[in-house]
């Protein structure tokens, strides 16, 4: 008796099919600290704490004494992006 278990005729493998659970597998993202990153980003001016020292202004603004310190140029962000940036492997 042969059971039908909706196994796909066209062939290919499993990893072939994208689903939700595999959507990010293979893709190469940003590192945490990166500009783009989960916690890089932040320090951006689109980020919650960039963007709220953009609001400021002043000197906490990204071509301020402080600001620019943190962007991805200056000696802060520059520094952090060079060591801890970049994509994951």
């Amino acid at each position: 008796m042969s059971e039908n278990f909706n196994v796909k005729p066209s062939g290919g493998m499993a990893s072939d099919i994208k689903t939700p659970a595999t959507a990010g597998v293979g893709a190469v993202k940003p590192k945490a600290m990166d500009a783009q990153g989960a916690i890089g980003h932040q320090f951006t001016e689109q980020g919650a704490i960039g963007g709220t020292a953009a609001k400021i202004g002043g000197p906490l603004a990204s071509d301020g004494v402080i600001g620019k310190q943190f962007t991805t140029g200056g000696s802060i962000g520059g520094t952090v992006q060079d060591n801890m940036g970049g994509m994951k492997k």
